[in-house]
């Protein structure tokens, strides 16, 4: 069997801020991968080896694979920057080879430096990657009194960071960017996101963020149940009571996946994500007009990443990943959207389907008396004018199908066959 690859994290100091273990494998390699940037960090001599150098093509990741198969046999080791399983490529490589395939000698990452520089305790820092996801994956992040790291892109993501919050109502929050940490030419640079005058940063750098709300900034709550007023909508959206009822029966567990099916405004996917960072959610809407506006709202929101997919149900779920939960906000009268979901639903997963007509009421019905599951009626009375008084005005009533597909079990062997 072969070497395990070897994963070495370099600081910005590069080679002189290396150990002595991480410098043995540098030397011993036939084979050095990684960015032009790290390459550049080792110096010609390090290699004894006189180690065949490969910079990362572009895009990395669908090469990485056939870059690897190339050369198996040799001993290979990785650069990457700082900790190589913090948002970095010793986690790909994990995943590609296992775990008892990769070795990692790591540094220290750029997030424990900044703390370091700042005085900031690493445990109670919020981190946010822009490496791969755009500026709107902040706004989740901000809270009146947190303190956020941001991963930079490139030496323009400051600027970007600065006019989000700017915009978002906490333009008062003091913003600091660590640029180069750890190398003789690491500097700090600070100002307030409102103020803020540095257009282009060095492309290594890491934006601190102590966030400040300006007054009247009104505060989104990280639970169920965000105010209909923060989505944009044309009338197609679960309001917010019926919506925390609703993700309260769909049960979100981090790292699971959310179909929502006829997405409407998309507030059911976007609540589910919000609720922790590692949710995932597709998001499947008929009406263009309709899917680009729920896109909006889930970058409005803090949660760019939603996965939204125009066209409709059920064909329009074919190929897509298996879901742990799956809402159904329309089209419950659909001939084969709610047999596709229980069938591409996960065992142990949940299904919820809501209904306002009478037509989709017995729609589920049906669906409860094959299936099982719970019916609930809910029915919301707001508060509003009567003349100079104030009077009750009721909502259409909803019911609130769930059911949860069984687990299957290994059978119990019979006598004899124990």
């Amino acid at each position: 069997m072969s070497d395990p690859v070897t994963v070495v994290g370099v600081g910005a100091d590069g080679w002189a801020g290396l150990p002595p273990a991480a410098r043995r494998e540098l030397e011993a390699a036939e084979v050095l991968m990684g960015s032009a940037r790290q390459l550049a960090l080792i110096p010609e001599p390090a290699t004894a080896q006189g180690a065949e150098r490969l910079a990362w093509p572009s895009p990395m990741l669908p090469a990485l694979p056939g870059l690897l198969a190339a050369n198996r046999g040799r001993r290979v080791c990785v650069l990457a920057s700082g900790d190589p399983m913090f948002h970095g490529v010793g986690t790909t490589l994990v995943r590609l080879l296992g775990a008892d395939r990769v070795r990692v000698l790591p540094s220290p990452s750029s997030v424990s430096l900044a703390c370091a520089r700042l005085g900031w305790a690493v445990d109670r820092v919020e981190v946010v990657s822009l490496v791969t996801r755009p500026v709107e994956a902040v706004r989740g992040a901000v809270h009146e009194g947190r303190r956020v790291l941001v991963l930079s892109a490139d030496g323009r993501t400051p600027a970007r960071v600065a006019a989000l919050l700017a915009a978002q109502g906490y333009g008062a929050s003091p913003v600091t960017v660590l640029e180069r940490l750890g190398a003789e030419e690491e500097r700090l640079v600070s100002g307030t996101a409102r103020h803020w005058s540095l257009p282009v940063a060095h492309d290594l750098n890491v934006v601190a963020v102590e966030c400040r709300a300006d007054p009247g900034t009104v505060a989104l709550p990280c639970v169920p149940g965000l105010p209909d007023e923060a989505f944009e909508h044309d009338g197609q959206l679960t309001k917010r009571e019926v919506r925390a009822v609703t993700l309260s029966r769909l049960a979100p567990v981090p790292g699971q996946l959310l179909w929502d099916v006829g997405a409407g405004a998309g507030s059911v996917a976007i609540e589910w994500m919000r609720g922790h960072p590692a949710n995932r959610a597709v998001a499947v809407e008929r009406h263009e007009e309709r899917a680009g506006r729920l896109s909006r709202n889930a970058s409005a929101l803090g949660v760019p990443g939603l996965h939204v997919v125009t066209g409709a149900a059920p064909g329009a779920l074919a190929g897509l990943e298996a879901p742990d939960a799956v809402f159904v906000g329309g089209g419950v009268t659909v001939p084969g959207v709610v047999q596709s979901c229980w069938e591409a639903l996960r065992p142990g997963g949940r299904l919820v389907a809501n209904a306002v007509t009478v037509e989709s009421e017995a729609a589920l019905a049906s669906w409860h008396g094959a299936l099982g599951g719970d019916l609930v009626r809910l029915s919301v009375a707001r508060a509003a004018p009567v003349g100079g008084f104030t009077g009750w005005r009721s909502m259409m009533p909803v019911t609130i199908w769930t059911v949860v597909k069984p687990v299957e079990t290994a059978a119990e062997p019979v006598e004899g066959e124990r």
